[in-house]
């Protein structure tokens, strides 16, 4: 079995993984990483089950390397780490491949992989995020816009009489209270925002129709009245790390890189 790990500003997700899809997982905080029920979390998910290979993506990648050099001892498996070299499945056409976010690499090889080329990943996590693979299945750009919960604390941080709100659906268009007039401002109208942004991504790429998948938190709830969301798709990041630690299994063995 793979063990596939996507560690996060916020939340590292862990999940365990046949040659087929990713069977479990669990979301821990990144910033207990150092903690010893952390490991003890993880070896519960694993049980007494054997792992072949750990892949991971880091967004800290420190964090990333230190996991890496322990998991390795405590499995018994080596570890590939997901950069721009390492990636599979897609090709990248970008000015400076080394900067691309590896949890964004792992989407967009998941997505081209299930749904085939162009797509898009929407990701709905603490940045809202668009990863674009054109129709050659080469990754080739995106764009990121501040999250919903970003936005929303934001507001309530800066301003004297808003509150803080959890995000959640909102029937009416026009607000009766505070808190419904800001999840208003937030959930419509980050739909709008992503309307629009696809439409542009369509016009620039140059194609009729442009598969959009979603993922991240807010996925469900932002997916439901947006008729360019082809497919929801929660475990996408784990599954890209899944197709990682296959294409792996064919390669020498190499010692875990931090991701450039």
């Amino acid at each position: 079995m793979y063990l596939v790990v996507d560690i996060g500003n916020t939340h590292t997700d862990v999940g365990l993984a046949t040659s087929e899809r990713v069977v479990e997982s669990i979301k821990l905080k990144t910033s207990d990483w150092n903690k010893p029920q952390w490991l003890s979390k993880v070896t519960r998910l694993v049980k007494n089950r054997s792992i072949d290979r750990i892949a991971m993506a880091s967004v800290v990648p420190q964090v990333g390397k230190e996991l890496a050099d322990r998991w390795e001892q405590s499995f018994g498996a080596p570890c590939n780490t997901l950069t721009n070299k390492t990636v599979c499945g897609i090709g990248i056409d970008y000015p400076k491949p080394g900067t691309i976010g590896p949890d964004r690499l792992a989407n967009a090889m998941a997505a081209t992989a299930f749904y085939g080329a162009p797509v898009v990943v929407v990701d709905f996590g603490t940045a809202v995020t668009f990863d674009v693979v054109d129709a050659a299945k080469n990754y080739v750009g995106g764009i990121i816009a501040p999250g919903l919960s970003a936005m929303t604390d934001y507001l309530h941080e800066k301003t004297a009489l808003l509150p803080r709100v959890k995000i959640q659906a909102v029937d009416r268009a026009v607000g009766k209270s505070t808190r419904e007039a800001m999840l208003i401002g937030a959930v419509k109208g980050y739909r709008g925002l992503i309307t629009s942004l696809l439409t542009e991504l369509k016009q620039e790429l140059g194609v009729r129709k442009l598969k959009v998948v979603a993922t991240g938190g807010y996925a469900e709830l932002m997916a439901k009245d947006l008729k360019q969301v082809f497919a929801i798709n929660q475990q996408l990041t784990l599954e890209g790390l899944r197709l990682l630690a296959l294409n792996c299994s064919q390669l020498p063995v190499k010692s875990p890189k931090v991701p450039e």
